[in-house]
């Protein structure tokens, strides 16, 4: 049975040409039932008729009459949710960033991505990969439990529950597999593994995250010292809060730890934000890191306001450009002009540049092409568990090594011959 040939979806679309274009896509996917709307307002009346049978999948045009697709979208998230939305657009990409940063302030809307016209059966599939899913008729629904309390995170590192996983970072040009980056996670007896998303606000400012930092520190280098005797070259970032970098005397305990487990502190990459070090003391404290020998990444670079100020004044060895400007830069001027500076600023700077976020080997190729030297990204693999780290090492080489060559044969010039 097709998975998608009991489900509705709606498309919303102002040009009758492309109208019908963007449905022969979704019908081709296999949709049972398929609607059609020329504008906003249109999508609404026939959301108000379709009561009854809920709405899997909108996809909307942006530029449209009466109601244009913005407002669209606001309106869905007032009172007419539909189960995911895709939106497409042929204007400036950089609408799309906005429309994207729009849906994302409204829990209601699972926006499953943005696409630039013309909509394509490759692209459409792709996307509704991410698709909420409603289960069967009969089936129950998984339990959904909401944000850890401190006590319920307390507990669950006196119980040792804390682990990390593990996502691989590969070489642009070869595929070569040159570091981990340890992501906490949270393993419970009763409800299986807890995302970041359920106790990491909750641990931001509180007395407990310097004992979930060491937690995490003690438990990443315990496994990852099992990996240097086969991959002695092999590197590993860990996180570090704001609270962590700003607290004097925590310092000399996080390299205490590490002192412990045996790693040679140029083998580790501290990862801070740009907005932790604007503080006297976070700075001190990454100085302090950096003259030990030890790495140190600035994470998710060019969300914030003075990056190019902080990278310049800060003893960085490694820079990591966010998946907003990484993902889709092959097609989006707006994202390819912020990564290619990026990438010329860590250049000038002589910094280690890693781009998150890499999902097809289009982003492979662009970063392959502005000169990036590592990546990390679901295309490579999703995090971990440190036990499946070594033989995902040995079944994946094969794969890396023809991916970084299908990326830089995008960009080689054919042979003359």
């Amino acid at each position: 049975m097709n998975a998608f040939e009991n489900l509705v979806a709606l498309v919303v679309e102002d040009s009758a040409v492309q109208r019908a274009q963007a449905m022969a896509v979704v019908k081709e996917m296999g949709f049972g039932t398929v609607l059609e709307a020329e504008n906003g307002l249109d999508a609404l009346r026939i959301l108000e008729q379709a009561e009854q049978r809920q709405v899997f999948l909108l996809v909307t045009d942006i530029d449209m009459p009466e109601m244009d697709g913005i407002e669209l979208i606001g309106k869905l998230a007032e009172a007419y949710p539909v189960d995911n939305l895709i939106v497409t657009s042929a204007r400036d990409p950089r609408l799309l960033e906005t429309v994207e940063r729009i849906a994302s302030d409204h829990s209601s809307i699972n926006l499953l991505g943005t696409i630039p016209k013309p909509l394509t059966t490759p692209a459409l599939a792709k996307l509704l990969n991410l698709a909420k899913r409603t289960p069967p008729p009969g089936q129950a629904a998984p339990s959904v439990y909401g944000m850890m309390t401190l006590d319920e995170i307390e507990a669950a590192i006196d119980d040792g529950h804390v682990v990390p996983y593990f996502q691989p970072k590969v070489d642009v040009k070869t595929g070569a597999i040159r570091g981990v980056e340890a992501l906490a996670r949270i393993a419970l007896p009763d409800q299986g593994l807890v995302p970041p998303q359920r106790f990491i606000t909750t641990l931001e400012g509180s007395p407990l995250m310097q004992r979930f930092t060491l937690a995490m520190v003690g438990k990443s280098l315990e496994r990852f010292k099992t990996w240097t005797s086969v991959m002695p070259h092999l590197k590993i970032s860990l996180n570090l809060s704001a609270d962590d970098l700003a607290e004097k005397t925590f310092l000399d305990q996080l390299m205490a730890r590490v002192q412990s487990h045996g790693v040679d502190p140029s083998l580790i990459n501290w990862e801070v934000t740009e907005t932790m070090v604007m503080k006297s003391q976070s700075l001190a404290n990454l100085a302090r890191l950096g003259l030990k020998g030890y790495g140190l990444s600035m994470d998710d670079y060019g969300i914030g306001y003075s990056s190019n100020m902080i990278l310049a004044q800060s003893p960085f060895t490694e820079l990591k450009i966010d998946r907003i400007f990484v993902h889709g830069a092959s097609t989006r001027l707006n994202r390819r002009a912020v990564l290619e500076n990026a990438i010329d600023m860590a250049r000038t700077l002589q910094i280690t540049t890693v781009a998150e976020g890499v999902e097809d080997v289009a982003d492979w190729s662009i970063l392959y092409l502005l000169g990036c030297d590592q990546l990390q990204g679901y295309l490579v693999s999703r995090p971990m568990p440190g036990e499946d780290f070594l033989p995902w090492v040995k079944s994946s080489r094969i794969f890396l090594r023809e991916t970084a060559h299908a990326a830089a044969a995008g960009f080689e010039p054919s042979s003359p011959n």
